[in-house]
């Protein structure tokens, strides 16, 4: 009876043996199933799909913005144009109005007035025109003329002296804004970490694909679509990022440049055109006014520097969005 039973219980065990073998086997064999179904290749394709989505987006950013600061810089660049246009023009009508004040002195140191030549010596532009006035005789109509001419070229030159301040002071807030968006319009070191990621995960791919045609025993399915994302990914190594962050930079120092000469120039320009300065030293307002068209040249020219800078930024962003837009397009 002994006997029986210990043959039994052994059989029992033997089969229960039997059992965990064969479910260890099974387990074994599955997992070995389920890593061959998640490939090197897969996993490749997944982490590529991860380290390049999402660049096209900051591509498109900085795209834009460096398209509203060439916008912006070439307003600039227009103002500072208006102003140097402006400021010539101003300095030809101030020359006749001198001219014809010589003229009229001439005329009438000219004609022996009563008036003694002492007394035609004047402090100011203002005095003169009064004196010049009192003795100039009513009938004579050529004398009348030029002082009219006078007096109106002298509304003129006041005239477009404003305008020359306002567009300078225009040239200058556009430098400002200029530099503030260039400033910021660059691409940043996640943008260029996400950038070399995809490289990176780009030829990991290629490496995975290369293996995988070697066993054989890739879908071909996703072999095309290795291929068809390295194709378009690997792109990424022949961008120049930095030549985007060097236009930015280019455009700062430009339109800095045009932020200090643009303020020298509108507040020359301002200073000129005060009757205090009209009225007082001819000398002191010729000088002044050639200052400030200097500075309205030499701010037409650093806001046309910023926005070449600008539009080569455009340049190189758009190449790096086309190959950004390839890249995702290719990983959908």
């Amino acid at each position: 009876m002994s006997l029986k039973l210990f043959k039994k219980d052994y059989e029992n065990r033997r089969c229960f043996c039997i059992c965990c073998l064969s479910l260890s086997i099974f387990l074994l064999t599955g997992l070995r199933y389920a890593n061959a179904e998640i490939s090197d290749l897969t996993l490749a394709l997944q982490n590529t799909r991860n380290a390049c989505s999402g660049i096209s987006d900051a591509m498109y950013d900085l795209k834009t913005k460096a398209g509203i600061n060439t916008a912006v810089t070439g307003v600039g660049t227009v103002a500072g144009g208006v102003a140097l246009g402006t400021g010539i023009a101003k300095a030809n009508v101030d020359q006749e109005q001198k001219d014809l004040m010589d003229q009229v002195v001439a005329q009438l140191i000219k004609e022996k007035s009563d008036v003694e030549i002492e007394k035609l010596e004047i402090e100011n532009e203002s005095d003169f025109m009064r004196k010049v006035s009192e003795v100039i005789n009513e009938k004579d109509s050529e004398m009348t003329l030029k002082m009219q001419k006078i007096e109106k070229l002298e509304e003129k030159s006041e005239t477009l002296g404003h305008v020359r301040t306002g567009t300078l002071a225009t040239s200058t807030v556009t430098n400002v804004a200029g530099t503030a968006i260039a400033a910021t319009n660059k691409i940043d070191e996640d943008l260029e970490s996400r950038v070399n990621k995809c490289i990176s995960a780009t030829k990991e791919l290629s490496n995975a694909k290369l293996v995988a045609k070697a066993e054989g025993n890739a879908d071909d399915a996703e072999i095309a679509k290795a291929e068809q994302i390295i194709v378009n990914c690997r792109e990424w190594e022949f961008v120049d990022l930095k030549s985007v962050n060097k236009r930015a930079t280019g455009a700062v120092i430009s339109s800095g440049v045009g932020i200090g000469t643009g303020m020298v120039g509108t507040i020359t320009s301002a200073v000129a055109n005060i009757n205090t300065t009209r009225n007082g030293n001819g000398q002191k307002e010729k000088s002044l006014n050639t200052t400030s068209n200097v500075m309205a040249g030499a701010s037409m020219a650093a806001s046309a520097a910023a926005t070449v800078f600008n539009a080569a930024q455009i340049s190189a962003i758009k190449k790096a969005a086309t190959v950004a837009d390839k890249c995702e397009g290719a990983l959908k």
